[in-house]
């Protein structure tokens, strides 16, 4: 198990992450290591073209507005607790 770069926590199973979207030119750019609920929930609050553009690092993901909720919450769980995630309504509508 390994630690997650963005809720901090450990013993979680993590998945690689391209800060800059593979569909967005990503494929040989800078990459996290994130717990597999950290990565679904940015995936479900912002747009490739939003993670390209403005939010290609770590620190620019823990200071956004949108996932600071999130990781205040998700800090609290355990490691092998279920989370389920779903989309904002903003990414909804996106589509």
């Amino acid at each position: 198990m390994e630690v997650c770069e963005l809720c901090g926590r450990s013993d979680v199973k993590c998945t690689v992450h391209h800060l800059t979207p593979k569909e967005e030119g990503g494929t040989f750019k800078p990459t996290a290591l994130l717990c597999v609920p950290c990565h679904k929930q940015i995936h479900a609050l912002y747009t490739n073209q939003e993670l390209a553009i403005r939010l290609d690092t770590i620190s620019k993901l823990k200071e956004d507005d949108k996932i600071r909720r999130y990781l205040k919450w998700i800090k609290k769980q355990p490691g092998t607790k279920s989370v389920k995630i779903k989309k904002s309504n903003e990414r909804k509508r996106k589509k």
